[in-house]
């Protein structure tokens, strides 16, 4: 008999709990409040500037690095808003959003047998990443208060995974799937761990500027001597909502930015370079629109809130992202994954289930996820027919 086609290390992750949810939302007309898309384009001029610059033949490859534009733009972004001084020919990589950028670090940063830190629940593609640079990975969980609902580090569970053959940890804040915006005490006494074990982060940002007050988003790369040892990544996608451009890119000392750089140009070599140049205006022109859609989704969190509050759902606290997690126990429900399977048949509504990223599935059963970056109409039908749930108790 014929060794399976595909190895074993891949083996896990021949699927992802989005594509499953969204086709069980197209076959049965259910509300997709599972994948974290937004039903609304981003800046107009932005898309008329890549329509622009595809006209005008910018059509062929981009330089390696990313067009020189975009490099300049995060650069000035990252120094204006967060004093980080970068060299944007050395220092920025563009990428093919912000999944290439991660598995990107992790392929050139980490040795077959090292270990990753990954903070659970993680983004599904972070465990796949680590599989593909023959890395181990080790979960550590976030501590869910029970009284404010807040998911946050826990640095003791952190200090208690790392071994002698832990080489990385990945940070992702704010957090998806749980919609936490670590604070700066949580990020120092991280980054005194790090410093004192020798650990690189890759910090996965691109939430960064939609956080909702009074949280405030604090790169790990500002604090003391954490520059030098951090790989910073964020996107145009959730930024602009634009998440169908995959234009990404990885910020950091030189020497880490080359090790990616290196890893990169032989996966997608380059991306759409009429879609950085837009992006780059984007960075420069844009943020009136980008405050305009943080203050949004922040009433939209606010009204799911306290629609599946209303509903019977534990609603746990976001302080960002596009997400909210809700308990699903005082529903008399106890299993989120079939809860997800079940609902767009019990209400018309479908979610994913937060026990698939992690590998300690029984602690995370009882949440599940609802994205809120949908228009208002649609998030008060899925509110409507989730009251379907309430009826049936």
């Amino acid at each position: 008999m014929h060794k399976p086609p595909l190895s074993s290390r891949l083996r896990p992750f021949t699927s992802t709990i989005f594509a499953e949810m969204t086709a069980l939302a197209q076959r049965t007309g259910a509300v997709n409040l599972g994948q974290g898309f937004p039903d609304t384009d981003g800046p107009e001029r932005m898309v008329e500037v890549a329509s622009t610059a595809l006209r005008n033949g910018m059509n062929q490859y981009a330089p390696g690095p990313g067009v020189p534009e975009l490099r300049r733009a995060v650069a000035d972004h990252q120094r204006e808003r967060y004093g980080i001084d970068l060299d944007p020919d050395t220092q920025v990589l563009v990428t093919v959003g912000a999944t290439e950028a991660v598995a990107a670090s992790l392929i050139a940063l980490v040795e077959p047998g090292d270990e990753v830190l990954l903070l659970e629940p993680y983004y599904d593609s972070y465990a796949a990443a680590v599989a593909m640079a023959g890395a181990t990975r080790r979960g550590v969980p976030l501590a869910e208060d029970p009284e404010t609902g807040r998911f946050g580090l826990d640095v003791a569970a952190v200090r208690s995974a790392v071994g002698p053959r832990t080489r990385a940890l990945v940070l992702n804040t704010p957090h998806n799937p749980c919609g936490a915006v670590f604070t700066r005490e949580e990020l120092t006494a991280l980054a005194e761990l790090c410093r004192e074990r020798d650990l690189v982060v890759i910090s996965d940002e691109v939430y960064e500027h939609l956080v909702f007050a009074p949280a405030g988003h604090v790169p790990i790369a500002t604090l003391p001597g954490m520059f030098e040892r951090t790989v910073t990544i964020s996107s145009a996608g959730k930024t602009f909502s634009v998440t169908g451009w995959k234009v990404g890119w990885a910020s950091g000392p030189a020497e880490l930015v080359a090790a990616v750089r290196a890893a990169k140009q032989f996966m997608t070599f380059v991306g759409p370079g009429a879609l950085q140049f837009a992006t780059a205006h984007a960075l420069r022109e844009e943020r009136p629109w980008v405050e305009r859609l943080r203050t949004d989704l922040a009433g939209k969190q606010q009204r799911l809130a306290e629609g599946l509050a209303e509903v019977g759902f534990a609603v746990r606290r976001s302080e960002g992202t596009y997400f909210v997690c809700a308990d699903i126990r005082p529903l008399g429900f106890a299993d989120g994954l079939e809860f997800c399977r079940q609902l767009p048949e019990l209400a018309g509504v479908a979610a994913v289930p937060v026990q698939v990223f992690t590998d300690d599935p029984d602690r995370w059963r009882h949440l599940v996820r609802f994205a809120f970056c949908k228009r208002d109409e649609v998030l008060a039908e899925a509110v409507s027919r989730l009251g379907r749930l309430r009826d049936r108790a």
